[in-house]
């Protein structure tokens, strides 16, 4: 660990990072990180929720990313417009397992949630190293909910079609159910499309990647 790294370490803080394709899944992507963090304001914990401007301004199904910070003390990296080390990586469709740094520094521990109708051993077989990821989850997240495309909610304004309308509610019930990352009751109270966030919760399939590895 560098100096640098240790100004920022931040025990009581776990990082989220939602990846997705460019201008179709965007809201989704912001849907999954701010139900989270409005799913853990409840439980008096300090929250932020924002798009990576690096991927800014973003072009139809390019890879981009939304980021949630969760933390049981004040955010002392508040400034710090991307999260190096994620807990949790959530992918708004399969293909992005491909060719992109997904996993990349992943703290111990993380957890991968990805919407495909694939279980966690096909998608494993597209992951070349695995890093710190020991729990991949998958859930059918497009049959549950469609994918919201709408302006509504970026760049910091208010979300008029509300928070979790479409797929992105799934996602999340999927995330909290592989992660545990807030409560799901909590989260259930934050989200627009209920039916469709409990049916993430139920019907997100689990592994870990140490029974993933021995299986294959």
């Amino acid at each position: 660990m560098t100096d640098v790294d240790k100004l920022f370490e931040e025990p009581g803080l776990k990082q989220v990072t939602t990846w997705a394709r460019g201008v179709y899944e965007n809201k989704d992507a912001r849907d999954v990180v701010v139900a989270l963090t409005e799913a853990a304001r409840k439980e008096g914990k300090y929250v932020q929720a924002f798009e990576n401007y690096v991927d800014l301004p973003d072009r139809i199904y390019v890879p981009v990313r939304a980021y949630a910070r969760i933390s049981t003390d004040p955010i002392e990296s508040k400034y710090v417009y991307e999260n190096d080390a994620p807990n949790l990586v959530v992918l708004t469709e399969e293909t992005l397992v491909k060719g992109n740094p997904i996993l990349e520094g992943m703290k111990p521990g993380g957890v991968l949630v990805v919407n495909t109708k694939r279980s966690p051993q096909e998608i494993a077989k597209f992951i070349k190293d695995f890093g710190n990821c020991e729990t991949i989850a998958t859930v059918d997240a497009s049959s549950l909910a469609t994918n919201i495309i709408t302006l509504s909610g970026a760049e910091g304004a208010t979300d008029a079609s509300g928070i979790g309308a479409g797929l992105g509610a799934a996602l999340a019930g999927a995330a909290v159910k592989a992660s545990g990352i807030v409560d799901f009751n909590n989260l259930l109270e934050v989200v627009k499309n209920k039916a469709a966030c409990q049916a993430g919760y139920n019907n997100v399939v689990i592994a870990s990647v140490a029974s993933l590895k021995a299986s294959a």
